[in-house]
């Protein structure tokens, strides 16, 4: 039998709070969608002012919001309500413009993970961006994921 939340131990940092620690990588899924725990904990810690470098709505997250048919700040209302990853996954689905089908939903989360810079110019920012978190020479950065994760290992204190 499992223990009850009021027995579990206190957690050791404030989930909501990106100035101490970095959102999931953008790899982990809800309903099957990368994206979606990254962007919820960057809402979460926008809401209470504790995002730190992080944006809720950037770029990555508009992907997502697109894909869905979401408007961002709608789903900060939701947010803002208190609600865990799984209401707000219920309410996405819901509210969604463009509801996606399994199928859709997957190919779109393998994109993702495996979308690497597409022109010279993204391929140059990327190596800035790479050079920046001190692995230039790392061979094994070759997704924006890959460097998304790198970029949050090194800014808490992680060796590139």
């Amino acid at each position: 039998m499992g223990r009850r939340r009021q027995d579990w131990p206190a957690m050791p940092h404030d989930p909501n709070d990106l100035t101490q620690h970095a959102p999931r990588s953008p790899r982990v899924r809800l309903g099957g969608l990368v994206i979606v725990p990254r962007m919820l904990d960057k809402c979460r810690a926008t809401l209470r002012g504790k995002a730190g470098d992080y944006e809720y709505g950037c770029s990555m997250d508009r992907y997502v919001l697109d894909f869905l048919g979401l408007d961002p700040e709608a789903l900060k209302a939701e947010v803002a309500k208190g609600k865990g990853d799984g209401e707000l996954l219920a309410w996405m689905r819901a509210n969604a413009r463009h509801p996606r089908l399994p199928h859709e939903i997957e190919a779109f989360s393998a994109w993702h993970e495996r979308r690497a810079p597409a022109t010279p110019e993204k391929r140059a920012k990327m190596s800035e961006l790479q050079e920046g978190a001190g692995a230039a020479a790392r061979e094994d950065i070759a997704t924006w994921f890959d460097l998304l994760d790198l970029d949050d290992h090194v800014s808490f204190g992680g060796k590139a």
